[in-house]
């Protein structure tokens, strides 16, 4: 019988090629794959044939099963099949409840592992040129997220309205109207800010404007969630990286 045991795993912003090596290969291993809304499907292909592939993520607030469902099937498909792969998008322990499964499989005597994932909170901005820091505009950076386990916004966000850093947000969409007047009342208005929706994908979307600028902005673009919202200095930037970006395709066709 196969050592009950379940491996957590990062997929990654959406690229599947952003997944880790140490990635692939517990999913290849796996007998039980258990995988989330924002996990690239893709990633499925690398499963063995016979492999159990069962989606528990949930978009929107939509369930498919509760937290505490989809901890249950994590221990009793690992005490009948063995190897779990739980896949999660982005990093599991970047507001992946990811310690959360494993506390309950350890307490079942599941052999637990984490495999690290590229959280979106980097990678989504760095797709379309923002980078979190960057000399002479910002020392450091804040993830929050938007939405907390009560339904509320965070109040960690009106302190790093008060900061210098880059702040960026995850699952902050339904509370953009509200992020950015806590912004606005800290004299920010005019500070930088994009929205960047399936950060790394081919679909990918992005909108720039200021505080007070980007709520009409990504209201004309349609941006939606799932969606990553950066604030500060930084996003200026992006402008630079997209001009070369199309310095370089002009002068590769010529």
């Amino acid at each position: 019988m196969n050592i009950p045991r379940l491996t957590l795993i990062g997929a990654g912003p959406g690229d599947i090629e952003l997944i880790t090596l140490k990635g692939i290969r517990a999913i290849k291993s796996a007998d039980v794959i258990l995988y989330d809304a924002l996990a690239n499907e893709e990633l499925l292909e690398y499963a063995r044939p016979d492999a159990l592939r069962i989606y528990v993520g949930k978009r929107l607030g939509k369930y498919v099963y509760t937290q505490d469902e989809i901890n249950y099937k994590i221990v009793t498909l690992a005490l009948e099949y063995g190897h779990v792969v739980r896949l999660k998008g982005g990093d599991p322990f970047v507001f992946g409840r990811g310690f959360e499964e494993i506390e309950y499989a350890k307490a079942f005597n599941v052999e637990c592992e984490v495999v690290s994932g590229v959280t979106s909170a980097i990678s989504a901005p760095a797709s379309v040129g923002i980078p979190v820091t960057s000399r002479g505009f910002s020392e450091s950076f804040w993830v929050i997220t938007g939405t907390t386990k009560k339904g509320e916004l965070s109040r960690d966000i009106a302190l790093a309205a008060q900061s210098s850093a880059t702040i960026v947000i995850l699952m902050g969409m339904s509370k953009l109207s509200e992020i950015c007047e806590i912004f606005a009342q800290n004299g920010k208005s005019e500070t930088p800010m994009a929205i960047i929706q399936n950060g790394t994908r081919k679909n990918v979307k992005s909108v720039v404007g200021t505080v007070s600028t980007i709520i009409e902005k990504s209201v004309s673009e349609k941006i939606s969630n799932p969606a990553v919202i950066v604030i500060g200095e930084v996003v200026s930037l992006s402008e630079q990286f997209n001009e070369q970006l199309i310095i370089n395709n002009y002068q590769s066709r010529k």
